[in-house]
């Protein structure tokens, strides 16, 4: 890498403009649109940042890309040695340029599955996640699971309704799980039905793009966001700002569609961190610098199968409207510099490593134009103590928020029309999706939550769920995932039930997490005990279904990474083990 000019100076080699254009007020930005067409909203910062990026472009002379003659950035030659599969595939054909900047999606659509997989199946496989289409060819295949990009877990009644139709038109094979990044995922999509989805999604404010593969996954920010009564800032206009940059709208983002890795950003905006910002690659967290308002900012936490880290402070703190420059500089500065070969050591945090931080920070602010300030007076309480949002709670205008669980996150094509009715009928016509997989309805005025309580879906997705269930996370497991050695979802349940069942769950619950696969997309390791997927040899001396326990997982302030404490546990033996770990670890008594 090239070595820096100077502490506040760019970045030797770097091109392009250098000074920021973006707006200067330090006002947290409004949301234009909001009410019940929430789906029309948009950060009062997104039409000066989205039109500032597009004339705006830098690019390090050592960097290991290079922009392409149409706006793509590439790999250089003399980098290619090495490259991970992944990577290869990519520089192949860029997914981004044949799927959204031509007309190759639309004849994909209209030929034969067949013939398609024939012809290329990491057209297949791969490069169709970049437009939000995953194919489990080892458990459905022929059929997509779509992720649709639902930026601080904002979703509208009419978009859920459209979403639960059409899951409703696959029938058997159509459902949607709730994921630990506040979106949707639905399973069941056609390829020939894929336009026509995109379409309607796009009339009704969503895109898919780039959710899947080497991209930045959905944003996170508080579910209470806008109606917290005791909340530090509203987090939705940054999360729609960031996702707007992200995806150019919708259209796809040239700049940033060529990342060795995925990548994930948390806004925090409560005490109560609900976003988990220390498992994300970047995170904003509330603070003031000389009575300003901004966000100290996070950098490096991820999951992987080889490794896990909590994100570590970059040591600096941006004003409002500096958040999503900032995303930016990061991004651009992983798409130069980070790791494209061994596929376990490419996510961002290996980056600051062989950098170091303060070289890492000086390389963002090089790439911003400005000189980042040190890190300021955070505006979270370390002492807080974590608010359950279950229930019927206040909110800052009087109104009511009611926390439902939703078990393990699945829902039927009836639940999201039922969920759609509900947020229309005694709500404001809005829902919030958290990262535990749960839903949100607001805006229930006083005079709507008795009849709301009464309603049948409140039975399966209960306000007052039994503690166990009301914690229990869980990935898509083998029923969908090709990746899972395990069934999850119905195993992470039947437990959660059989614990209630047998034990007192001591007050505050434990949390518990079932993931299929060392991915870890269910995070076992910031459960208070958590369940991977694994094999080990049965009674018969064959392989049969078993899991690794993790216990000691925090979140919160004093967040901490679960240890693995038991290998290769068969499920068929598992119910005694845990619940006696139960008892030891986390204080549970036996039921009379």
């Amino acid at each position: 890498m090239a070595s820096t000019c100077n502490m506040s100076a760019s970045r030797c080699g770097l091109s392009g403009v250098r000074h920021s254009k973006f707006p200067s007020s330090h006002q947290q930005p409004k949301l234009i649109g909001i009410g019940r067409n929430v789906r029309a909203a948009v950060s009062s910062f997104t039409p000066k940042t989205v039109s500032t990026f597009d004339k705006e472009e830098y690019l390090a002379e050592d960097a290991k890309v290079f922009k392409t003659d149409d706006g793509f950035y590439q790999l250089k030659e003399d980098q290619v040695k090495g490259i991970n599969p992944f990577e290869k595939t990519k520089l192949a054909k860029d997914a981004i340029r044949s799927l959204k900047y031509s007309d190759e999606f639309q004849k994909m659509c209209k030929t034969d599955f067949k013939d398609l997989d024939d012809a290329d199946a990491a057209q297949i496989d791969t490069r169709l996640k970049y437009v939000g289409l995953f194919h489990r060819r080892k458990a459905t295949y022929g059929r997509f699971m779509m992720r649709v990009r639902l930026p601080n877990g904002v979703v509208t009644a009419e978009q859920m309704r459209y979403m639960g139709e059409l899951t409703a038109s696959y029938g058997e094979d159509g459902c949607a799980d709730i994921t630990t990044r506040q979106n949707l995922q639905l399973r069941g999509i056609l390829l020939s039905d894929a336009p026509e989805i995109f379409r309607r999604l796009s009339e009704l404010g969503i895109t898919t793009t780039q959710s899947g593969m080497d991209n930045v996954r959905n944003v996170v920010g508080s579910p209470l966001a806008g109606i917290d009564p005791q909340e530090i800032v509203d987090t939705r206009p940054f999360a729609l700002d960031v996702d707007n940059f992200l995806t150019k709208m919708g259209q796809g983002n040239k700049e940033v569609c060529n990342l060795p890795r995925k990548f994930n950003v948390a806004i925090v905006g409560t005490h109560d961190l609900y976003e988990h910002p220390h498992i994300n690659d970047l995170a904003f967290v509330p603070a003031t610098h000389d009575g300003v308002d901004g966000f100290n900012v996070e950098v490096g936490g991820f999951f992987s199968a080889v490794r896990c880290a909590e994100a570590i402070p970059l040591g600096c703190w941006v004003p409002y409207d500096h958040v999503t420059p900032l995303v930016r500089a990061v991004l651009t500065a992983f798409r130069d510099y980070g790791a494209r070969k061994n596929r376990q050591k490419t996510r961002v945090m290996y980056l600051v490593e062989e950098m170091g931080v303060e070289e890492f920070k000086n390389e963002i602010a090089s790439r911003m134009g400005v000189d980042l300030k040190g890190e300021g007076k955070s505006s979270v309480d370390p002492k807080w103590v974590r608010r359950s949002y279950y229930g019927v709670n206040k909110q800052v205008d009087g109104d009511n928020f009611v926390g439902l669980n939703v078990p393990v996150g699945r829902l039927q094509a009836d639940d999201m029309l039922a969920l759609a009715h509900l947020a229309e009928t005694y709500g404001s016509g809005e829902i919030r999706l958290t990262v535990e997989q749960n839903a949100i309805l607001i805006g229930v005025p006083d005079s709507k939550v008795e009849d709301l309580m009464s309603q049948p879906l409140l039975t399966k997705f209960s306000p007052s769920p039994t503690p166990m269930i009301a914690s229990t996370v869980a990935c898509t497991g083998n029923q969908f995932c090709g990746f899972a050695m395990i069934e999850t979802k119905a195993s992470a349940k039947a437990m959660s039930e059989h614990l209630d069942s047998v034990l007192n769950i001591p007050e505050g619950g434990v949390r518990m997490h079932w993931t299929g696969c060392p991915n870890t997309c269910a995070q076992v390791q910031v459960a208070d005990i958590g369940f991977l997927g694994s094999s080990a040899k049965g009674p018969d001396g064959k392989k049969a279904p078993a899991v690794d326990i993790f216990i000691g997982g925090a979140i919160g302030h004093e967040s901490e990474l679960a240890n693995c404490v038991k290998k290769g546990v068969l499920l068929t033996d598992l119910r005694p083990i845990v619940e006696q770990l139960m008892i030891d670890e986390f204080g549970a008594t036996r039921k009379d």
